[in-house]
């Protein structure tokens, strides 16, 4: 394999050298020879070229502003957060470096191991970094954005140079209206190109947008919590800035409607841990004050009704709407806590949708469930088995079975 890929990077690096320095000469070669170059690679180079220096050596830092407050208010943020476990892993079993851009192209967050981050850093493959064509040319991310598609980019395929150690895999995120939201991206050095890691990216893409499809934008009058797969917290409206330890609070008294005793409630966020009842009483207080007083004083329960979605799973599951809650069930409950009360519920509602998707006879709940844990072998095998001989989405489930084999 390797032997295949060294060939072809000698001969992109012919093709690269006998026209992008010098488009004007051109020296015998049309970009668009497809024994050369794929015509998607060509009509970029012909596009970026007589603007972007291929000698350059790193992405210009976008004009947008600071990284950090762009990554804050983005859309993304809360469903790649429920997801970054899993980035990370891929990222650094694979050698990695994980990538997630806005619609315009600028680098939000990233994620890999310390090598292969700092490799990517000398080019600025980095927040702030900006990698749409007008700043550097021809590569993976740029093309995504600009055809809506999954891109692959290899080598000398990039415009610029200083990227013909790199291989590129990225896949558009789309919100459910079909708008380009950004872009995720998985590079790594051009010896480690591996044919499935299109799918791979293409899998981590939809486990986002079927994320980001369950976080709605909060306009109705009351309290409301989204606390599956990230966690967000409105009142009429308006975000509540809630600290992570009172998020836990609100998701365990929003699963609780009868309430908690005082031991029960503090057992249930702190376990064993030596948490005296002052620090405790103090952050129920702080929270009651951000609900405008919300909490019953003696036995903790809330006095205003919640909207949380994943008491609506629960609901939903109860009655046997497996439709209804999937269609709510954006991940794991709150999945960075590590409060007792929040780890057991979580089991709970993951153990229950899974067995409820397992058990259906169709293959669509299974193809949903899919796209949130690409490395469920068992529930992509499930839909395999319900899918029609002939049905095009036996493509996309094979895939996702073979990245979550490791095949």
């Amino acid at each position: 394999m390797h032997g295949d890929l060294r060939r072809r990077r000698v001969a992109l690096e012919d093709a690269w050298s006998r026209w992008v320095p010098d488009p004007a000469a051109r020296r015998g070669l049309a970009p668009h020879d497809p024994a050369a170059v794929r015509p998607e690679v060509a009509d970029s180079w012909l596009r970026c070229r007589p603007t972007v220096d291929p000698g350059r050596t790193s992405a210009p830092c976008s004009e947008s502003g600071e990284p950090r407050p762009l990554w804050a208010g983005s859309p993304l943020r809360t469903p790649v957060d429920g997801l970054a476990g899993e980035l990370r892993s891929v990222a650094d079993d694979a050698g990695f470096v994980a990538a997630v851009t806005d619609e315009s192209g600028t680098i939000l967050w990233t994620c890999g191991g310390r090598v292969m981050r700092r490799k990517a850093e000398q080019v600025n493959f980095a927040p702030g970094g900006r990698w749409d064509e007008p700043a550097m040319g021809t590569n993976a991310l740029s093309l995504a954005l600009r055809t809506g598609r999954p891109a692959t980019v290899f080598s000398a395929e990039h415009l610029v140079s200083a990227l013909h150690g790199w291989v590129c895999y990225c896949a558009p995120i789309r919100r459910p209206d079909g708008h380009i939201l950004g872009v995720l991206d998985l590079s790594t050095t051009w010896d480690r190109s591996h044919p499935l890691a299109l799918t791979t990216v293409r899998t981590l893409a939809s486990a986002v947008e079927a994320r980001l499809g369950t976080v709605r934008t909060a306009s109705a009058p009351g309290l409301r919590l989204r606390c599956l797969g990230g966690d967000a917290a409105t009142r009429d409206g308006r975000p509540l800035r809630l600290p992570p330890r009172q998020v836990e609070l609100l998701a365990l008294l929003a699963l609780e409607p009868a309430g908690y005793t005082a031991a029960g409630l503090h057992a249930a966020l702190y376990g064993d841990r030596p948490v005296s009842p002052s620090t405790f009483k103090a952050e129920v207080s702080h929270l009651r004050r951000a609900l405008g007083g919300a909490i019953a004083p003696r036995r903790y329960r809330l006095t205003e009704a919640v909207d949380c979605d994943a008491a609506t799973v629960l609901r939903a599951l109860e009655r046997g709407d497996t439709a209804t809650a999937l269609h709510h069930y954006g991940g794991p409950l709150l999945p960075r806590s590590e409060a007792p009360g929040i780890v057991e519920r979580r089991t709970w509602l993951e153990v229950a949708v899974r067995s409820a998707v397992l058990a259906g006879p169709g293959p669509d709940h299974a193809l949903r469930y899919g796209a949130l844990v690409p490395y469920d072998a068992e529930v992509h095998e499930h839909a395999l088995r319900t899918l029609a001989p002939g049905d095009p989405r036996r493509a996309l489930v094979l895939g996702r079975l073979h990245a979550a084999l490791g095949e």
